[in-house]
This record gives structure tokens, sequence and C-alpha cells, in this order.
């Protein structure tokens, strides 16, 4: 889930760096993996659904071929879709760090992701990132910006609601977070499944993908990813 581009032995301070952004990265994976489940899950509930009704037209006296044929249809999408999400859960598992990603198409990605959990324990997600023409790596992007996510969640009670915009900057994209209580019953939420994410980790996962961090207390929260340099002609 780290990135480690060099080739060269590490130092003993590099190595405890690189430890302790593989251990942050673990809680982040075990914080997100109620939500990948969720995601895996969601294509392959429906294909038991429409095999069931498919059984019930194929032992009609007269079954509508038509009809089969539009629920077979069906499966075939939905078993797509599943296996298009299998495959994703592999890249967060073990990410291709030349892959590539927009502003606007990473932040959408990471917020569907997460957005489910995020209503539950009583968070509004307010995504106001607009299109940016150049591009970032997909890994940074998901391994901080998830993280920042649940910390920022973490540490602040709902209800409240979390409004996320982008500005291209010369160093990179920058993205800000901003938590903004609001009106309402505070929600009952148990403690998370795995630990709750420190700065402290986000911070080394942020090390780790070369993003810069900033914070103004828990309520406003920058993260800027290095823009991905241009292919060789």
């Amino acid at each position: 889930m780290i990135s480690n581009a060099s080739t060269m032995p590490p130092t003993p301070d590099g190595l405890a760096a690189a430890r302790t952004a593989e251990a942050a990265g673990y809680a982040l994976l075990r914080r997100l993996a109620p939500s990948m489940r969720h995601n895996l899950v969601v294509n392959l509930q429906p294909i038991g659904m429409i095999c069931e009704v498919m059984d019930r037209r194929l032992k009609a006296t007269e079954p509508n071929l038509g009809e089969v044929h539009d629920s077979a249809h069906k499966i075939n999408g939905f078993a797509k879709a599943a296996l298009n999400s299998c495959l994703d859960v592999v890249t967060w598992l073990a990410p291709d760090e030349e892959v590539l990603t927009t502003a606007e198409a990473g932040v959408r990605e990471c917020l569907s992701l997460v957005a489910t959990s995020l209503t539950f324990r009583g968070y509004a997600m307010r995504n106001e990132v607009v299109s940016v023409p150049r591009e970032i790596r997909r890994s940074a992007l998901r391994n901080v910006l998830t993280a920042l996510l649940l910390h920022a969640t973490d540490q602040t009670s709902a209800p409240a609601e979390l409004v996320l915009s982008a500005e291209a900057q010369d160093a990179g994209l920058t993205l800000t977070l901003t938590l903004r209580p609001t009106e309402g019953e505070p929600t009952f939420v148990g403690e998370p499944a795995y630990r709750r994410l420190d700065w402290a980790d986000v911070e080394a996962l942020a090390a780790a993908e070369s993003v810069r961090l900033t914070r103004s207390g828990n309520q406003r929260l920058q993260l800027t990813i290095p823009w991905a340099l241009a292919a060789a002609a």
C-alpha cells in the first residue's frame, strides 16, 4: 500500500519511517475493510434475486424467452460489475504506483467508498472539487485523502458537514477539508471496528507518498499532492 521507489538500502531512520507508514497503512485498510466489503457484495446481491425470478419464469408452461434473456443479460452485467469491484479492491491492497488520476475522478472514487459509512456515523459530505486538467498519482490520493477523512471524523463529534474543495497550485493539487458542526441530535455510533486514526498516522502516510499536510485545529485540514511528471516524449 505504501510506495517505495528507492532502490538504495534504507537508513535506520528511513527504515523506521517506512515501518511506521506500513503500520498506518494497515490501520487504514482495517478501517476501510467494511466499506470495501459493502462495495464487493452490492453487485452480487441482485444476482440471487434475478436467478429466482428466472427460475420461476422457466417453470412456466410457456416460458417467455425474451424475459429470460433479459434476466440473463442483467446477471451478466452485475457479474461484470462485481468482477471489476474485486479487481479494484486488489489495487487498494497492492497499488500500481504508475496509475494516475484526475482530482475530480480520484476524489469521487474515494468519497464513494466511504460515503455510506460516514452517513451512518452522522457526517454529511459535500464535494466541491471540480475538474482540474493535470493528473496526480492515484495511490497518493487514495491513501492520504481517505486517512484524512477518517481521522477528521474520529476527532469531530457528529452531526457535522465535511466540505472538500480543490485548488491547482504550482506545487501540486491542494485539497482542503473543512468540518462544520451542524444542528441535530448526536448520533449514537459505537467504537470503530479497528482503532482510531491519529494525526501521526496521516503524517506517516503523507510522508511515504510525498504529500504535504497542514492543519488549523481539526476544522481545516489540507493536503498537497505533487503533480505527476509528464511522460517523456
